[in-house]
């Protein structure tokens, strides 16, 4: 009897640590900055404005979980001191949501952080990254947070519309899968009118 209760106890240990290890999402590394390109010559008076996210890839983003991913809208208001007042808009359960933060500037042009981290809960580093712009027309932009000492990042196509050529999707899913990500982490949000051409 014993040893019964002993083997019905370890397989329920088990099947509680394979539940763990499932709940726990695996992530890709996030790699390191110097292998992330960077705009040369940024301009950030020239990147201020709206932009349009029309791709994003990122190793906690899985499409079959997504479903229909709807796009949403990140401004980027350049002030005095060279940071940014960014603010996101998107749909969310039927009403405008906005996300507002500052982006501040590193000693690399078109490289920078969050501002006021300590206002964030469990965020200890926050590093955003323009690989590249035309600045009229889109940019690629990546994102690299570390979390409760675990590393997620993310990269966007950013649009000045809502509609970017095929040539330019292509790139950036290359752009994505340089970065370890595959098909599943790489999505393309349906376009809206609500919320985002207010």
């Amino acid at each position: 009897m014993p040893l019964g209760v002993l083997w019905l106890g370890l397989t329920l240990l088990g099947a509680l640590q394979i539940q763990a290890l499932d709940s726990t999402p695996n992530l890709i590394p996030a790699p390191p900055l110097t292998r992330v390109p960077l705009q040369p010559n940024f301009k950030d008076d020239q990147f201020q404005g709206k932009w349009y996210v029309v791709g994003l890839a990122g190793n906690a983003i899985n499409k079959e979980k997504e479903g229909k991913f709807t796009m949403y809208t990140t401004t980027y208001e350049l002030k005095e001191d060279h940071s940014y007042n960014v603010t996101s808009t998107l749909l969310r359960n039927g009403n405008c949501d906005y996300w507002i933060r500052t982006f501040v500037p590193s000693s690399q042009p078109g490289q920078l952080t969050l501002g006021n981290i300590e206002r964030y809960p469990g965020v200890q580093s926050y590093t955003v990254r323009v690989v590249a712009t035309n600045y009229d027309q889109h940019a690629t932009v990546f994102f690299k947070k570390a979390f409760k000492n675990e590393e997620y990042f993310k990269t966007t196509l950013y649009g000045r519309t809502k509609e970017l050529p095929l040539g330019l999707k292509e790139n950036f899913i290359r752009f994505a899968k340089s970065l370890g990500l595959t098909d599943n982490h790489i999505i393309f949000p349906t376009p809206i009118d609500q919320c985002i051409d207010d």
